[in-house]
């Protein structure tokens, strides 16, 4: 096991492979003091000559890898991050208020339609209050107050309980609605005419969500989604996997509650590129790995 290293020593490693210390030694135990070596190892990775071999790695850098791009990477991935949180929240909010009034409105006798198993399937239903429902009435105060006010329900209506699933769940709680209809006409709400459609492009929306929510690498991930061909974009074989193409799912969404949203969101992310775009390594990085294309 390796044994841990001082920062000094980190800078020297660092040297040792070919990494150019252009901002100076004092910036970079600064920089590595505020993220951490282990951290900042992922934004050197596409700089290697091995990249993107992830086996029996040399370590060792192409020629004229400066650590202010290095820097520069780390620091595009957390903008990046930030705009697709901000966004995708909004997303998220706007696909659990529709599924809730869609499915409430269609079976308006059955306040509680989530366990109802002629709404849901059953395995659904007999899981769900071990699963979730348990979870939400032991930690959020509303359902606590509902059940302090009405005691004799089981469950708190839809319109409380769903609120608080997180957005994995509530596409989940999609997936499991037994009548097709219902389900094609949430899909139809953001112009999608299919529910698997609609429930792929969900998927890909949670993906990039977590990614970002967990301060996860960005630029580096080929998405383990294919996305679905449908009115966001026409796929192709070389790109359905990029990062750019699920953006492009993301703002799809954002245009169909928010036509200003989708514009001020892809207004930001060009903003970003195109200033990283003198920056020949960053630049690279950019138009194969996220799939972006400079103008």
């Amino acid at each position: 096991m390796k044994k841990a290293t001082t920062i000094e020593e980190q800078i020297a490693i660092i040297q040792s492979r070919g990494i150019e210390l252009d901002w100076g030694e004092e910036k970079a135990k600064e920089i590595l003091s505020d993220i951490g070596y282990f951290r900042f190892g992922f934004y050197c990775f596409p700089f290697e000559k091995d990249y993107p071999n992830k086996k029996n790695r040399t370590h060792q850098y192409k020629k004229e890898t400066k650590f202010s791009d290095i820097v520069r990477l780390y620091y595009l991935n957390v903008d990046l991050r930030n705009i697709l949180l901000k966004y995708t929240a909004r997303i998220e909010i706007n696909v659990r208020t529709s599924i809730i009034y869609s499915v409430s409105n269609k079976f308006i006798d059955s306040p509680t339609w989530f366990a109802d198993p002629k709404v849901m399937h059953q395995d659904y239903v007999s899981s769900f209050e071990k699963e979730i429902y348990n979870g939400l009435r032991n930690n959020y105060q509303v359902i606590k107050d509902h059940h302090r006010n009405h005691i004799n329900d089981r469950y708190a209506p839809a319109w409380k309980t769903i609120e608080f699933l997180s957005f994995g769940a509530v596409r989940k709680l999609y997936s499991e609605i037994k009548d097709f209809g219902v389900k094609t006409a949430i899909a139809n709400i953001y112009g999608i005419t299919g529910s698997s459609t609609f429930e792929n492009y969900i998927k890909t929306i949670i993906v990039i969500r977590n990614l970002c929510a967990h301060s996860n690498v960005l630029f580096d991930k080929d998405l383990p989604l294919s996305i679905s061909r449908g009115p966001a974009l026409f796929i192709d074989n070389t790109n359905k996997h990029k990062l750019y193409s699920s953006i492009k799912i993301v703002a799809y969404f954002l245009g169909r509650i928010s036509e200003s949203r989708k514009v001020e969101m892809m207004k930001e992310i060009h903003s970003l590129f195109e200033n990283h775009k003198k920056y020949p390594m960053i630049r690279e990085i950019i138009e194969n790995n996220i799939g972006y294309r400079f103008s």
